[in-house]
């Protein structure tokens, strides 16, 4: 009897990467905070001294407001709420950018730059289609502008971060110098 010719399933090993250990998941979070502290830094320094900055930060607030009170909860106000908003930013800005430190270490300016740009271009578009007006990252084309720059800057300080730390962890990689 003929039977049945037997097919090789196809493999996946070497296709797929395995998870990452849960201590590189933690180390990728220094990263992403420097990328974040970098973006809230730009954006809390240029509100002070441009006439037409992007504000992020009343998105933020916008947000946190809608979010608390979707809950059932009553918002904070004023300073408070400002800074429970910043606190907020880090955080999940934080998260975001140390998705950079979680690739392959050569080509971490690439990621930091794509999730930079990513993150800014949806930080411009994102908020009138959540409701949460126009305004704060659209008043000019230059606000605009500044808020995509400002986001790939922050990507780009989380790839400078992870590029430290990989060449901390491993000296003889070619991605920088040693640190002793």
């Amino acid at each position: 009897m003929g039977g049945n010719p037997v097919r090789a399933v196809p493999s996946l090993e070497g296709m797929i990467e395995p998870a990452a250990p849960p201590r590189i998941v933690f180390r990728a979070l220094g990263p992403g905070l420097v990328g974040a502290a970098a973006l809230t830094l730009v954006h809390e320094s240029a509100r002070r001294v441009l006439k037409h900055p992007p504000r992020m930060d009343v998105l933020g607030m916008r947000s946190l407001e809608k979010g608390i009170r979707f809950f059932g909860g009553e918002p904070a106000k004023g300073r408070q709420l400002h800074r429970q908003t910043l606190a907020g930013d880090l955080l999940s800005n934080g998260l975001f950018f140390s998705l950079v430190a979680l690739g392959r270490p050569k080509r971490p300016y690439l990621r930091g730059a794509t999730l930079g740009l990513l993150a800014g271009l949806g930080a411009v578009v994102l908020p009138p289609k959540l409701g949460l007006g126009r305004k704060p990252s659209q008043a000019r084309p230059s606000t605009s502008l500044l808020t995509v720059a400002w986001y790939t800057l922050g990507g780009l300080a989380a790839a400078r971060a992870t590029r430290k730390l990989v060449a901390r962890r491993q000296p003889e990689l070619p991605l920088g110098r040693p640190l002793h």
